[in-house]
């Protein structure tokens, strides 16, 4: 799947103290870029550093083309895919921690490859995560 760059950041979730700024700045700097898109819009997480602990990049990107930069994920990857409760205010945070518990538990294995937000059109968010 090739999915065109709208905005990227590089942070981390635990010793960047500016992570919550960043990431609500990148986004509102894309859906100033797409007010008139009405597909799905990613957000993908890729470039580990590490573990969910250490640095990643951020990117908000579109399918159809949108300027010169691109990531492309390999479609065969393994994903398993968490639904976000969009009734819950806090859903998106409260996946990612779900997520973080079952990868500490031993549940889940993380390829930390390409992870990835899917927000549809209809208001429906799922998160992807690559799994070895």
């Amino acid at each position: 799947m090739r999915l065109y760059l709208v905005n990227s950041i590089r942070t981390n979730n635990f010793t960047d103290k500016e992570v919550m700024g960043k990431i609500q700045t990148m986004w509102e700097e894309a859906y100033r870029s797409l007010k008139q898109y009405q597909n799905s819009i990613y957000g993908i997480y890729y470039d580990y550093e590490s573990d969910y602990k250490g640095d990643y990049s951020l990117s908000v990107a579109i399918e159809d083309e949108f300027g010169e930069s691109f990531i492309e994920i390999p479609a065969k990857k393994k994903y398993e895919i968490y639904k976000v409760d969009t009734t819950d205010e806090q859903g998106i945070l409260n996946t990612w921690s779900k997520i973080w518990e079952e990868e500490e538990a031993g549940v889940l294995k993380r390829a930390y490859s390409y992870d990835f937000e899917k927000y549809f059109p209809n208001g429906e968010i799922e998160i992807h995560i690559a799994i070895k």
